[in-house]
């Protein structure tokens, strides 16, 4: 990996977690992986951003302010000196410094881990590229949640993989963590 290579962790929040107000499928073992991630670009110095959510929409029932829940989870929480970014949107680069701070670091790729797939990490993903960055989305480094569409239910699992698999075609390279490990 190089100096233009960034690592994005988006939303990994404990209000994802177990007895949190918006609990995904398997967080603690996305975020352990994310965590793999990270300790990898702490080692070699590479710049890490972390994505806080924080919702100021009225009726919000998760990640509110100033609650145990908006936490950054303790697997990744950021080191003193990390980057911070708060967004109150999914796409993390809505409103935010996010680009302006990697334009300013010459970054042009981005590894990106993060929650919720279908949510955050893929409206991420997708303004990265749209933006000129080569993504690549740790897939087991993401979680997501059951769906409903007419009534039906969604599996997470089925959520998770429809996801990658769409943002894989065009917008990102997606792997996942040990593979990704082994080539950097």
């Amino acid at each position: 990996m190089k100096n233009e290579t960034a690592l994005i962790l988006i939303d990994i929040q404990i209000d994802y977690f177990p007895n949190g107000n918006m609990e995904l499928s398997e967080p603690e073992k996305a975020s352990l992986n994310a965590k793999k991630i990270l300790e990898k670009f702490r080692k070699k110095h590479l710049p890490i951003i972390h994505i806080q959510h924080q919702s100021l929409a009225p009726g919000s029932t998760f990640f509110i302010p100033e609650t145990k829940g908006v936490e950054i989870h303790k697997n990744v929480a950021p080191l003193t000196g990390e980057k911070i970014v708060i967004k109150h949107f999914p796409n993390s680069f809505r409103e935010t410094n996010l680009l302006q701070t990697l334009q300013e670091k010459g970054i042009k790729n981005l590894i990106i881990c993060g929650m919720m797939t279908h949510m955050c990490v893929d409206a991420t993903t997708r303004a990265a590229k749209d933006f000129g960055f080569d993504c690549v989305v740790i897939g087991d480094a993401c979680a997501t949640r059951d769906l409903e569409i007419n009534s039906e239910k969604v599996e997470a699992s089925e959520v998770h993989k429809s996801f990658l698999a769409a943002l894989n075609y065009f917008y990102s390279e997606v792997t996942n963590t040990e593979d990704f490990l082994e080539r950097n």
